[in-house]
Parts: structure tokens; sequence; C-alpha cells
């Protein structure tokens, strides 16, 4: 077995000795979208630094814990604050998190996230249904010695996000009168923002959104097996394209912003699923 994978165990049995909570659905929350799980009914929150080997988040806007309960009767696990390569750690304990919600027992991951706008049809505060991804600038979270507990060494990456929760959200977010884009994301390093140089490749590669986070825990979550839901808040136009400087107060307000019909829209996908 290996470290990594007991790092796991440990800490699962650190979340067991507080909650036998089994969700259904794991929910990464993104910045300025943490708000989202005290909407939900609780049965229990854990604190990131009760885990035992866990990494504690350090962004802006990110709580740091998991907080387990029902969207209309559907069990969740909410991870209320996500860790970033750029905070310094290693990218298995990027990925710890969305591993740890497999073994929780979550089959389906849905992962939202606030992006820099690439796409020259986007503008702030649009919501993006993530169709595929772009990850390579970034080491890959199966590097090393496969985990064999958590699936196999070489996983196809064809259809990361599945095809029919992508058709599920479109349908809802029609059923309640909400514009969805599509996209593709690309994740970046961080924690600077793009140039505009390195915007303008982006959108060459075929980019239409671009963040620091994401596409590396969709990997593990894909290597486990899991079924992907991503949809990206667009909180700001990407360097070269904004015609003002970047802030994280940006992208923190724009979440505010569209935290209405961000909640009414998780809520009736999740409760379709």
């Amino acid at each position: 077995m290996s470290e990594i994978y007991e790092k796991l165990e440990r800490a699962l049995a650190s979340v067991r000795a507080k909650t036998d909570f089994v969700p259904r659905v794991a929910l990464t929350l993104g910045s300025g979208l943490g708000n989202y799980a005290d909407h939900i009914e609780k049965v229990a929150t854990v604190s990131y630094k009760d885990i035992e080997g866990f990494p504690v988040s350090t962004a802006p806007g990110h709580k740091g814990q998991f907080v387990f309960g029902y969207v209309d009767k559907v069990p969740v696990v909410v991870m209320q604050g996500r860790v970033h390569f750029y905070e310094g750690y290693d990218m298995t304990d990027v990925v710890m998190p969305v591993r740890l919600m497999k073994l929780f027992g979550a089959e389906t991951f849905f992962v939202t996230n606030a992006s820099g706008g690439i796409n020259s049809d986007f503008s702030a505060g649009d919501l993006m249904l993530i169709t595929d991804q772009i990850s390579f600038f970034l080491p890959s979270p199966l590097r090393g010695s496969n985990i064999d507990e958590l699936g196999n060494r070489f996983p196809d990456m064809s259809h990361i996000y599945d095809e029919d929760l992508q058709a599920l959200a479109k349908d809802c977010a029609a059923e309640l009168n909400i514009p969805l884009k599509e996209g593709v994301y690309v994740q970046t390093k961080g924690p600077n923002y793009e140039s505009p140089a390195e915007i303008r490749f982006l959108k060459t590669i075929g980019a239409d959104a671009v963040g620091m986070s994401t596409a590396c825990e969709t990997i593990a979550a894909n290597h486990m097996g899991m079924k992907i839901l991503g949809i990206s808040v667009v909180s700001n136009l990407a360097a070269g394209i904004s015609p003002t400087p970047l802030t994280e107060e940006e992208v923190l307000e724009a979440g505010r912003k569209v935290e209405p019909e961000f909640t009414g829209l998780v809520d009736r996908i999740i409760s379709k699923l």
C-alpha cells in the first residue's frame, strides 16, 4: 500500500470519528461561492484542521471545512474551501480532498470555480458549463507510482466531464431561465494572473476560461471513476481583454452577485441526480 493511500486512510478515520454520513454527491465550491454550504440541510461539519494530514486552505473566501447534509433529500458532502497548487502544496495534497470524498462514498463530483473569461462572447457574471479542459501546464496528480486502490495506471481522458450530467445541467438552466455558456477550461499554476500575451496563447490553443484550480482535481476524480460535472463562474475578463487590472476582490464580488442564480441552478441539478 502506498504512503499516499495510507495518508488517505488516516484522514478518512479522522472524519469517520466525527460522522458516518455517506454522501452520493461531492460538491467543491470555488472562490466567492462558499456561502452555498450554509444553504443546505446540515447533518455534520468537519474542519480541515481536525483531519489528520489534511491540507488547510489559505485562499481568500475559502472557509476550510467539509459540510455534510442534504439537498432535496440527496446526501451530499460540500467542500467549503479548496486548496490550490499555488499555495505551495504538493499536487497529491491538492487532490487529497476529492480522493477523500470518493472514499466517503460519493460517486459524482460536482466542481465549481471562478475563472477569467477568454472567450470574447463571455461577460463577467456568466456561468459556463465546462465541456473539456487543458491541464498540461501542471504536474499530473497521478505522477509517480500508481495507487492501484484508486484506479488504473493510464486512465482515459476522452470524456472527463460526463455528457449526461452536462445535458442535465443545460436542461435545469433552461427550466430556470438561466443563461449557461459552454466552454473549455484551462488551469494555470498561479498565484499571479496571466499576462495578455499568455491569454492570447491560451485562446489560440482553445481555452474559453482560465483559473487556478479544478483540472488537477478532475484528473484525480476521473482516475477513481467518478462522474464529473463542472460549472465555472466567469468572474472577470482575462488580462488584455479586461480594461482594468485584475483583483481578487473582483473575483469574490462576482461570486456574490451570481449567488442567487448559482444557488438555484445547483439545487435543481443535485435534486435531479
